[in-house]
């Protein structure tokens, strides 16, 4: 079953990027990490004969310590929570763009499955299943882009989460920060508290525990 939230795992630049320009940015796959994944988009990329072909990706999942160490690891680290329903709904209607969920095969799966030129940008290896991985994808067929920014409404945006690297005392002001930009002054923005939880570590010592 699909998550209500869509996580986009970043930094804090890419961040207030997004908020001041009220965009999504979709980039060249060409140097991500999984070279499988890069190797099927570059495939789709020359089957389809088109001159660019860019993306960016969500986790379809709850909070893991594997998304931040991978994605956002570091103090400057941060995760921007979307409406997942607002989000699809703010994505032009426009036959260049497809969004979806990725699709985890094993090798065996993959081979019975007879896997369709536009089949590519979508499925990825099983060994990744846990990243549960949504994707928005633009294919161009004229002109070679760099890059491509989608506009989308604030209201697409349900949080920000600040890294749980980000030192305690820093985070007030990354919070005030991000809240002085022009419709972010009732925008939720959390530290993470994933590596550290108070209310987690009474649970395990009941001598922390609040006398009843």
């Amino acid at each position: 079953m699909s998550e209500p939230i869509l996580r986009r795992y970043t930094n804090l630049a890419s961040a207030l990027h997004v908020i001041q320009n009220r965009c999504l940015t979709l980039l060249s796959p060409t140097t991500w990490d999984d070279r499988n994944d890069a190797f099927y988009m570059g495939e789709y990329k020359r089957r389809k004969e088109a001159k660019s072909v860019l993306a960016l990706c969500f986790a379809n999942a709850p909070e893991t310590y594997h998304h931040w160490r991978v994605f956002s690891h570091g103090s400057d680290g941060a995760c921007i929570e979307f409406d997942r329903i607002r989000l699809k709904d703010a994505l032009p209607n426009d036959e260049r763009i497809r969004a979806g969920s990725v699709n985890y095969k094993t090798i065996s799966q993959a081979k019975s499955a007879h896997l369709g030129v536009d089949d590519l940008p979508f499925v990825k290896r099983f060994a990744f299943k846990d990243e549960s991985e949504f994707r928005v994808l633009y294919t161009g067929m004229n002109e070679v882009e760099e890059s491509k920014q989608i506009q989308i409404p604030l209201s697409c945006i349900s949080r920000i989460t600040l890294s749980p690297w980000l030192s305690s005392p820093l985070a007030g002001a990354v919070k005030n920060a991000i809240r002085s930009h022009k419709g972010c002054g009732k925008l939720k923005v959390f530290r993470s508290t994933l590596i550290e939880n108070e209310s987690w570590k009474q649970l395990g010592n009941p001598a922390l525990k609040r006398p009843v």
